[in-house]
């Protein structure tokens, strides 16, 4: 027994002692490019040997290269599932209600009144963990006659499950309207306590599913509105075109695209128009 516990203490320390070198972290930049778009800085090192490291000490691995090779070959189901993982792990999530409110705003004074009886299909093409399509969901709850619907999608499975759930700190509603608040958003007691989960009647009306918006979306749309925020800011030149040409796709000819209030379009399409800061129409659009 004593020399199986020394064994396993040794093989954690040498498992905790795994270096990421310069050429496996750029094998992990390259595969996330070409999976994701996404163009890792030289200086995000230290972030891939940080999150990666905990998956290496989990599958017992004596390298980041061995990971590297067990996920780029991917086949089984369990390779496959660990390949999501890595891309979960690698990719930044960050969101919240209400973020960038002037959107909605606009979308309460400027859009709904035209489009008041009007079936809305609206699209959140990175939603993380659902603040933003929730945000949308109260938003036409409270202002929008016709029916709606609304689609989120997220590269990550992992903050897909946590949006589908609906369940978030009550730290994280802070921004929420307090009668959008009593309104939408149940809270927890017992083990639940010190969160809160948005009602069956908003989730009912939001699907969400895990996508690559560098792949052509053609189950989903076309939509009225898309939020495509805070994303395109990740991606070179090649991959943003890429990406709005896929989302373009699922635009209906009226509808609009919003976009960070930090991102620019310019360059990237002559299909777009801008119609008020980060909002912007098909250029062919009346």
């Amino acid at each position: 027994m004593e020399s199986i516990v020394k064994e396993r203490v040794v093989k954690e320390s040498v498992l905790n002692t795994v270096e990421l070198s310069w050429n496996e972290f750029l094998l992990f930049r390259q595969w996330l490019y070409d999976e994701a778009g996404i163009q890792l800085a030289d200086a995000k090192q230290a972030l891939v040997a940080g999150r990666l490291g905990k998956r290496l000490r989990v599958l017992e691995m004596g390298s980041y290269r061995q990971y590297f090779d067990y996920i780029r070959t991917a086949t089984s189901g369990d390779q496959q599932d660990e390949r999501q993982t890595a891309l979960d792990l690698l990719t930044t999530n960050e969101t919240y209600f209400l973020r960038e409110n002037a959107h909605f705003d606009f979308l309460r004074e400027k859009v709904l009144p035209a489009w008041r009886q009007r079936s809305l299909n609206c699209w959140s093409a990175a939603s993380s963990s659902g603040e933003e399509a929730y945000t949308l969901a109260m938003l036409l709850a409270e202002n929008h006659v016709g029916d709606w619907q609304i689609t989120g999608t997220d590269l990550s499975s992992r903050v897909v499950s946590q949006a589908q759930q609906g369940i978030y700190p009550m730290a994280r509603a802070t921004n929420i309207p307090r009668p959008w608040l009593q309104k939408y958003c149940l809270k927890g007691v017992d083990d639940k306590s010190g969160t809160f989960r948005m009602a069956s009647a908003i989730r009912k009306r939001i699907h969400f599913r895990q996508t690559n918006l560098q792949h052509a979306q053609r189950n989903i749309g076309p939509f009225d509105v898309i939020f495509l925020r805070n994303v395109m800011i990740y991606f070179d030149t090649a991959s943003k075109k890429k990406v709005l040409g896929n989302v373009l796709e699922r635009l209906k000819p009226d509808g609009f695209l919003l976009v960070g209030h930090a991102e620019s379009l310019n360059g990237l399409s002559d299909r777009l128009r801008l119609v008020s800061p980060s909002i912007y129409k098909l250029s062919d659009a009346l």
